[in-house]
């Protein structure tokens, strides 16, 4: 008997580090609009405002990637049906740990942090990432970006003006865990980012790269996409965006093409 595929009504959006949920707002509101129910969940503990976990990051600091993958895990197993799972950056593995986790209608990775296994490393993410990397006590800190640091990451195809407009109103620290431990994924064997490439009754899953993004470049999501051997699988890249592709000007094509393509997954 063939199983019709139901259309999901609802879409979770998981955002990546040195953000919140307020980076999705202009998608969230988009997407509702469209008679979706959105929901745009922070990381545990990081349900405050962007100017509350500046002040005090400590909330920041006790983050690991085990903790934050099973509460998305158990509030996704909570609704009462399949949703379409977005994530961006950091929010792009995890939406593929959780797909791996037999959950989702539909994923789709936006300038995906890599899963393990993937071990193409450009320099422009080494670059990007020393400002944690580049001392190992950061491991169990909270570390911001300047403003600097954050233009050459996130926004580097935007004006000083835009890129610090986008600073001021999304930019809060990042857990160094997560950054220290996605880079050491390939030599850990229990690396909390592992999926099974194999796995046979995944959901669909879309990749969508910046050709500009300079800390998850095109290259990394490429062979990311790559690395998957079974289900629908699919690759998009966009010329001219950087890292920041979900506000940066022009993102209405990129979240009606994401939510265009989760409702009807071609590889």
């Amino acid at each position: 008997m063939t199983q019709t595929r139901t259309t999901p009504d609802t879409i979770v959006l998981i955002h990546g580090l040195w953000m919140t949920p307020r980076s999705w707002e202009h998608w969230s509101e988009r997407f509702k609009s469209r008679g979706f129910k959105v929901l745009a969940p922070a990381y545990p503990g990081l349900e405050v405002e962007v100017e509350a976990l500046r002040k005090d990051p400590s909330p920041i600091e006790k983050l690991t990637i085990e903790h934050v993958a099973h509460y998305y895990e158990t509030f996704i197993r909570g609704l009462e049906s399949p949703p379409i799972i977005m994530g961006h950056s950091f929010g792009g593995a995890l939406t593929q740990m959780m797909l791996d986790r037999g959950l989702g209608a539909a994923g789709v990775a936006i300038d995906s942090v890599p899963t393990k296994g993937v071990l193409r490393l450009p320099l422009t993410t080494i670059k990007a990432t020393f400002p944690v990397l580049g001392n190992p006590a950061n491991r169990h800190r909270a570390v911001p970006f300047t403003h600097e640091q954050f233009h050459y990451a996130f926004t580097n195809t935007l004006t000083e003006e835009k890129s610090r407009a986008a600073y001021e109103r999304y930019h809060v620290p990042a857990p160094g865990r997560f950054v220290f431990d996605g880079a050491l994924a390939n030599f850990n064997p229990h690396a909390p980012t592992k999926v099974d490439f194999d796995k046979e009754d995944r959901a669909p899953l879309l990749f969508i790269a910046g050709a500009e993004d300079n800390i998850m470049p095109a290259a990394v999501n490429k062979s990311n996409a790559r690395h998957y051997n079974t289900g629908i699988v699919a690759y998009k890249e966009y010329a001219g965006r950087c890292h920041f592709t979900v506000g940066q000007d022009g993102w209405e094509e990129v979240a009606d093409y994401a939510l265009s393509w989760a409702l009807n997954p071609t590889a």
